[in-house]
């Protein structure tokens, strides 16, 4: 609860619509749940689901799946990751996407990351230099965006395939351009604190018919791959049709059926989280200590959360800051933390994991990290209420003790 009595639901999802409850009703009464059929039903939600997410990114192939995490996976195998193959990946990321490339066999190089929270470019081309890895998994973590265009032309140069992990950049773009669209492959998430909640699931969507062949039967089609919605043409599937393991991976209907039903909400939820995120940092950034990561005009962001850097503050002083607006009814999260929380992962994290990926700068900035969600529908009050106890908590931490 806050000092005035009203509790501040951060953690709020995205509403299901009610066609979408319906429809998932209806199904319930059918039964048939299956991801596939053999008796000549029409396309199911999962396919529906696959064409629309194509047209919306721009793409002509959409796979859905499981999860992000099973996207990504998928796409390490379909761009030619090989067990042992060093693949770099931003160090500003989930677990999610350690296990995507450990569950590939691959060994993970961390790129450091820039102040304002995206991929550093010059750190890229002397990892892929060192290494000699020929794959980027890039996050565009907390819904920041690197500039893509620089990204895929340093890529393109060094003959490295890029994926973009676009978990938290549905609806996103960068100079015009959707996010997911500048790799071979973009992955994207459809988990209850997501864009668009189907509680889970994920879609992979690329341009490369082969990866799209392989992702649609190592993801579990069986022979039935023709009922995909954005099926490659039948040489390309013929080729693969023998050659590939089944994960059954696939997405469910009634998952496809949820997420499908939010798609055109998306640009009204783009509005109303951009509105919350834009007048929070209006007013956190006029508050002394509290720095906010730099924007450039070519992104255009669909932020369904907040972060801020408190680069001046120790350990300790940051501990006490997180334990203030906690008390007060306001669940921040901090990155810096000696033990991975919640969500949140950071490189100090991984040391026991399959390649120890190590990123010293990247830590060191998300010592001084700290992140809000920013549910639909806050209102002024709702605003003011946050940014007074943020600032009313940078305010009062105690000087540092120790570091």
């Amino acid at each position: 609860m806050t000092s005035d009595g009203q509790h501040i639901d951060l953690g709020a999802p995205p509403p299901i619509p009610a066609e979408a409850q319906a429809a998932v009703a209806e199904l319930l009464v059918r039964g048939r749940l299956h991801r596939y059929g053999e008796s000549g039903a029409p396309p199911g939600a999962a396919a529906r689901l696959e064409r629309a997410f194509a047209r919306l990114i721009g793409v002509p192939y959409a796979v859905a799946v499981n999860s992000c995490g099973s996207a990504m996976y998928l796409a390490l195998l379909g761009a030619g990751v090989k067990p042992g193959d060093p693949v770099l990946m931003g160090a500003f990321t989930l677990a999610p996407v350690l296990g995507a490339i450990a569950n590939a066999g691959a060994r993970p190089v961390a790129v450091e990351i820039t102040a304002d929270l995206v991929i550093d470019p010059a750190d890229l081309e002397e990892k892929a230099a060192a290494t000699g890895a020929r794959h980027l998994l890039v996050s565009h973590m907390r819904g920041h965006v690197g500039d893509l265009d620089r990204l895929a032309a340093i890529c393109d140069r060094l003959g490295i395939s890029m994926i973009e992990d676009c978990a938290h950049t549905m609806g996103a773009s960068w100079a015009g351009r959707p996010t997911g669209s500048f790799g071979r492959v973009g992955c994207f998430s459809f988990q209850q604190a997501k864009h668009v909640n189907a509680g889970e699931g994920g879609i992979l969507v690329t341009r490369d018919p082969d990866i799209a062949a392989r992702a649609i039967l190592m993801s579990g089609s069986y022979m039935l791959y023709a009922q995909n919605g954005t099926c490659p043409p039948d040489a390309v599937m013929e080729r693969w049709r023998d050659r590939c393991p089944n994960f059954s991976l696939r997405l469910s209907e009634i998952a496809a059926t949820l997420a499908l039903a939010q798609l055109d909400a998306l640009p009204d939820r783009a509005r109303d989280w951009n509105a919350t995120h834009d007048a929070l940092a209006a007013r956190l950034g006029a508050v002394p200590g509290l720095h906010l990561p730099q924007r450039p005009p070519q992104e255009e962001y669909v932020q369904s959360s907040l972060q801020f850097r408190l680069p001046e503050f120790s350990r300790d002083r940051i501990r006490r800051f997180v334990a203030d607006c906690r008390a007060q009814g306001l669940h921040v999260k901090w990155f810096g933390a000696d033990r991975a929380e919640g969500y949140t992962s950071a490189p100090r994290h991984w040391g026991d994991l399959p390649g120890h990926p190590v990123a010293p700068a990247t830590q060191a900035i998300l010592d001084t990290l700290v992140d809000i969600r920013l549910p639909l529908g806050l209102n002024d009050n709702a605003r003011d209420r946050i940014a007074a106890i943020v600032a009313a908590a940078v305010q009062a931490a105690p000087d540092p003790v120790s570091t």
